[in-house]
């Protein structure tokens, strides 16, 4: 029978934290390490056997992603939105997860020294084995082995690019039981969700560099008009897919960056911007323009003047390009947006002390 009592009493120990780091976290944190693919799609699936029971649930990656299972490229132009550091997710069948749960806990419980950290591991396997709980968290009969195939027990997953180790090992709560087509209980907050995907894509998506083509090109004169421009082929529509597919189970949720603006930062206070806020949006389906011979003397509609020279050295050009990013997914048709995306590059342009010159 459940017993009347917090789970975070139960749990919160230190003795269990640290049996649970050697049972399961450290483990899941392997099964769910994304990974990432370049052009095209590539996969990582959970692990199985010949029962077709999954061992792990693994996020698959694909489209516009890191091919190292890294972060992108993308900045997010909301400093105070983060990816999840780490989230719960399934894990194992039923039966699976007997014969490893079972096998670590024995192996742990015959550690010597193991001090209080037994009486830990001795309600994590009442916990399993014979229906012990609390308040918002029930036991389970051996391990629930007679519903093998009709669910999974979920379990805490470690985002690897999160560098706050508390944030990343933050899911640390027992592995729990869901049962096929149904959401996780409610006070697993950290529960796989396609919202949470789209924000991995994000953080893997990976996307065109911005090397903005200027005439002049690297030199130019101090009060000659520097054309700026991107091609349409450097900046098109990208996408990046994340989802999480084994049996019983699917969501995925599809992130896409759509060019807004071009945004130019002279490196030196020196310099006008063209337009003066140094934002180049884009029109026709092309940011800025580019020069042809005859238009010395007009004024381009991206650019900068540089005012003096660079004095024998070069000006660092910032160029950030400024993506609008959405998503869709799983029970998601419609698009939802997310913060701003960007991605910089500097140029060093040298500028030199002429007046005019004609070309």
């Amino acid at each position: 029978m459940p017993v009347n009592r917090s789970r975070r009493t139960v749990l919160s120990t230190a003795a269990l934290t640290l049996a649970l780091s050697a049972l399961v976290l450290t483990e899941v944190a392997y099964a769910g390490k994304p990974v990432g693919s370049g052009n095209g799609s590539s996969k990582e699936e959970g692990g199985g056997d010949k029962t077709g029971i999954y061992a792990a649930a693994k996020v698959q990656y694909s489209g516009a992603v890191t091919k190292n299972g890294g972060s992108g490229n993308v900045a997010s132009a909301d400093v105070n939105w983060d990816p999840p550091p780490c989230w719960y997710a399934p894990y194992l069948g039923a039966k699976d997860f007997k014969k490893k749960m079972s096998a670590d806990l024995k192996e742990q419980m015959n550690t010597p020294g193991l001090g209080s950290g037994g009486t830990a591991l001795g309600e994590v396997q009442r916990h399993y084995e014979d229906d012990y709980g609390w308040t918002d968290t029930p036991g389970y009969k051996d391990y629930n082995v007679d519903k093998d195939g009709e669910g999974m027990f979920w379990a805490g997953v470690e985002n690897p690019n999160e560098p706050d180790y508390l944030k990343r090992t933050s899911c640390s709560d027992l592995p729990f039981w869901v049962d096929n087509g149904e959401p996780a209980p409610p006070q697993y907050e950290e529960a796989i969700t396609p919202e949470m995907l789209a924000a991995l894509a994000y953080q893997h998506m990976e996307l065109p560099g911005t090397k903005v083509t200027l005439a002049p090109e690297a030199t130019t004169k101090v009060n000659l008009p520097t054309w700026a421009w991107l091609d349409k082929a450097a900046f098109d529509e990208v996408e990046a897919t994340a989802e999480i597919n084994v049996p019983g189970f699917n969501l995925q949720a599809t992130t896409t960056a759509t060019p807004k603006s071009l945004t130019l930062n002279p490196g030196t206070k020196d310099a006008t911007t063209i337009p003066a806020n140094g934002e180049c949006p884009i029109v026709d389906g092309k940011i800025g323009e580019p020069y042809a011979k005859g238009k010395s003397k007009e004024t381009p509609p991206c650019g900068i003047i540089y005012r003096r020279s660079s004095g024998g050295g070069t000006f660092p050009l910032k160029a950030s390009l400024t993506w609008e990013i959405s998503w869709t997914g799983t029970g998601q048709a419609a698009p939802v947006n997310m913060p701003n995306g960007t991605i910089e590059a500097v140029q060093d342009i040298t500028v030199e002390e002429i007046q005019s010159i004609n070309r």
